[in-house]
């Protein structure tokens, strides 16, 4: 690992489990990108290989200097401790922030061993909690590491609180770049990416995986009018299921597929609608950027999704049922709402977030 950091700020090492399109991610490279001008951070991936994962998502390039992989090898590797041990008694950083249980167990106790004296981590969501071996799991990580806890939704807060006797929890929810994600000519957006200008276009952005639910809402597309159609932002394993399942619905000229989409605002400034259908979620950030776009949003009822809706604007459906989304779905069709944006804006600011993460190693939260 790479361990000169030079610049007279703090030296700040985010962890992640793998550095690969997604909200997790996606929110390490904006903390990254939106660090103080005198602070020295970098990303430490522990599974992957750094050429290899700039390939699948090109937005790391600009990056690549910041950005370190372990390429852990699966299941349980002593050694990466070791290699974390060493790379921390070398930077000597001054705050080490883990993402996910797999980095809170790898550096979450390599920072507190070698004397790291902000340690934070970050849980995404807490559905995984639900598995009495991985909250056992997690309870040892934290009385290892002793980091800060940050929950970044209420829900996530109260699930933490429940099932771990932690003193140290704190809420900061996530935000999203609202300079960035904002409102576009749609006819202008969907020029850009080649889309229909005379339907009325649901997007959904994510992961083409099972817990994301895409299944469910081309199911429910077949319940709406032929003037609908669906817009697939995301690569994953699924799509040739996904594919099969529209050819099947007789739906193929009716959902498109666009694959790994880098300029995500030109996505969203392309909808009228904005969907996600997910089975499971933490507080997603997709739902934040499209509403910061000023594209009402229609979403299943899971994790802490109802936190990021714009109470005016926003719809929120009952868990997997098909009937109700898109129901939902045809009523957003048919009316006109307030802003959304402002709701974002006032909630959902990445500035704010990344202020109250600093806030952490001031010891605001001590």
């Amino acid at each position: 690992m790479n361990t000169h950091l030079t610049k007279h700020g703090k030296k700040i090492i985010h962890v992640v489990q793998h550095l690969a399109p997604g909200g997790l991610e996606t929110l390490t490279l904006d903390l990254l990108r939106l660090a103080k001008p005198t602070d020295q951070v970098l990303i430490v991936s522990l599974e992957g290989t750094k050429q290899e994962s700039i390939n699948n998502w090109p937005k790391l390039e600009p990056h690549k200097e910041q950005i370190v992989f372990l390429d852990k090898a699966p299941g349980v590797q002593f050694n990466i401790i070791i290699k974390l041990i060493k790379a921390f008694n070398a930077i000597r950083p001054d705050v080490v922030h883990t993402h996910h249980i797999g980095p809170l167990l790898y550096a979450g106790y390599a920072a507190r061993v070698t004397g790291v004296p902000t340690r934070i981590h970050t849980e995404h969501d807490a559905w995984h909690l639900n598995n009495n071996k991985r909250r056992r799991l997690q309870a040892l990580a934290l009385k290892a590491a002793q980091p800060t806890l940050v929950a970044d939704a209420t829900r996530v807060y109260n699930q933490l609180r429940t099932a771990f006797s932690y003193e140290n929890i704190i809420t900061i929810k996530n935000g999203v770049d609202c300079e960035k994600f904002k409102p576009m000519s749609k006819e202008h957006a969907r020029a850009s990416l080649n889309l229909p200008t005379d339907k009325h276009i649901i997007g959904c952005a994510g992961r083409l995986e099972h817990v994301k639910g895409q299944d469910q809402l081309i199911k429910a597309l077949t319940l709406l009018p032929e003037n609908m159609v669906v817009v697939l932002a995301g690569g994953g394993t699924k799509r040739n299921q996904l594919e099969q399942l529209t050819s099947r619905l007789n739906l193929s000229d009716r959902v498109i597929f666009l694959g790994l989409v880098e300029d995500m605002t030109t996505f969203y400034g392309a909808l009228d609608i904005f969907c996600l259908p997910s089975r499971h979620e933490g507080l997603p950030l997709s739902t934040l950027e499209a509403q910061a776009c000023n594209i009402p949003t229609v979403a299943m009822d899971v994790g802490a999704v109802d936190e990021t809706l714009c109470p005016i604007s926003g719809t929120l459906v009952k868990k997997g049922s098909i009937t109700g989304l898109a129901n939902a779905l045809l009523e957003n069709q048919n009316e006109r709402f307030l802003s959304p944006r402002h709701y974002v804006l006032e909630n959902f600011d990445i500035i704010k977030m990344v202020s109250s993460y600093n806030d952490i190693s001031k010891g605001a939260y001590a």
